[in-house]
């Protein structure tokens, strides 16, 4: 029977299944494999830390998912899908981590049973978890069958999300807003970072009433000082130190998706340089968030923003943003659309993104970023509701 805890309704799940045969027809796909984790939910519901191994999600144009995976995972399966049990399927655990046979020769002998030996298969060309040792043996095993590279077929059609999966979105953006908020009131110098992330990750967890706390695709990113020209490092033993900027790069997540939020702590009395980049910066984004609105390219917010920077002496060569929502380890973004000059995507209501304008200099960093729903009308709604600012703690 389907699973007993779905996040989702039947009918939304449904809505989700259209959307990627009617592209898989497009492109003339027969049947489709997708491994990415975060599609595999988007299609199926499936929710479990098992992407370390091989597992998917195989789509039909004319019956129900086949969740295909590690015998030990089906069962997570078989409580998380909202197929009937008689969709999912595994392959036994002597094909793990093995020198003498790979789990696709399992998912070749699926695709034969089905009768895709001869056909057009989707799979995902350029994804985290299809390996290139996948790619040849699907090769090896199914040799007449024609492989179409289906790389961003089901991100793609998550671009637009659901009432349901904005409801979702909301209950991660509060919890953004309780973690930033605990960084705020604790952050101090000679506070050690590790003692301010186990807090963060107490706040993101625990969340707020029902909208408990998931675990995040990426980890706090909170560099100082120098370390803040760097968008990407994580922390260390070290003490927050007065006279240091900190940028704080973190994200609440509910049912696997995210709301991200970032804000920089300065300890002590601000550089005037670094005043100066909040002032252009906060112009930047208001200037974006008017420009994101439905029916605008995704380059008009990534120019609104340039403007104020550039006048400002800042020429950053980072994309601004890109979509969110439903995602697993090791990133929240969807892979689509992103915000930089030369994306001509036309936004549309019910797209979300965040607006990452995020400044990496020589010596030092700095990030305010919004999480935002495109409108049917009006400039783009921030999920967060915060100070879009500086914030300066003595």
């Amino acid at each position: 029977m389907p699973g007993s805890n779905l996040p989702f309704s039947f009918t939304e799940y449904q809505r989700r299944l259209a959307l990627v045969r009617r592209q898989m027809e497009a492109k003339g796909i027969d049947v489709l494999f997708i491994e990415d984790p975060s599609n595999m939910s988007w299609i199926t519901g499936y929710d479990g830390w098992s992407f370390y191994v091989h597992q998917g999600v195989v789509v039909l144009h004319d019956a129900d998912p086949i969740w295909w995976g590690r015998q030990q995972d089906a069962n997570g399966a078989l409580r998380t899908v909202w197929m009937a049990d008689d969709r999912v399927t595994n392959y036994a655990d002597h094909f793990i981590q093995s020198n003498h046979c790979h789990p696709m020769e399992d998912l070749a002998g699926l695709l034969k049973n089905l009768g895709y030996e001869n056909g057009r298969i989707g799979v995902e060309m350029e994804n985290y978890y299809f390996s290139a040792k996948a790619y040849v043996t699907l090769l090896a095993e199914l040799p007449e069958a024609d492989f179409i590279d289906a790389t961003g077929l089901v991100n793609w059609q998550r671009g637009i999300k659901s009432d349901e999966e904005i409801a979702c979105m909301r209950k991660a953006a509060k919890i953004s807003e309780k973690i930033m908020d605990g960084i705020f009131e604790r952050v101090e110098p000679g506070m050690r970072k590790v003692d301010l992330v186990a807090e963060i990750y107490g706040d993101a967890i625990r969340g707020l009433d029902d909208g408990w706390g998931d675990y995040p695709a990426i980890v706090p990113l909170l560099p100082s000082g120098a370390d803040a020209s760097a968008p990407h490092l994580t922390w260390d033993g070290r003490t927050l130190e007065r006279d240091e900027a900190t940028f704080f790069e973190i994200s609440g997540c509910f049912r696997r998706y995210h709301a991200p939020l970032c804000r920089t702590v300065f300890l002590g009395t601000p550089p005037q340089y670094l005043i100066d980049a909040e002032k252009a910066l906060v112009e930047g984004l208001e200037a974006g968030l008017e420009a994101a609105r439905a029916g605008n390219q995704a380059g008009d917010v990534a120019r609104a923003l340039a403007r104020p920077l550039e006048a400002a002496g800042i020429v950053r060569s980072a994309r601004a943003g890109y979509p969110i929502g439903l995602s697993y380890p090791p990133d929240w973004g969807e892979r689509t659309i992103s915000f930089r000059d030369q994306d001509e995507t036309v936004l549309k209501p019910g797209m979300t993104f965040h607006f990452m304008p995020g400044l990496w200099m020589d010596g030092w960093g700095l990030e305010i970023t919004e999480s935002i729903l495109i409108r049917e009308e009006g400039a783009a709604e921030c999920l967060c509701n915060r100070p879009r600012s500086l914030f300066v703690k003595n």
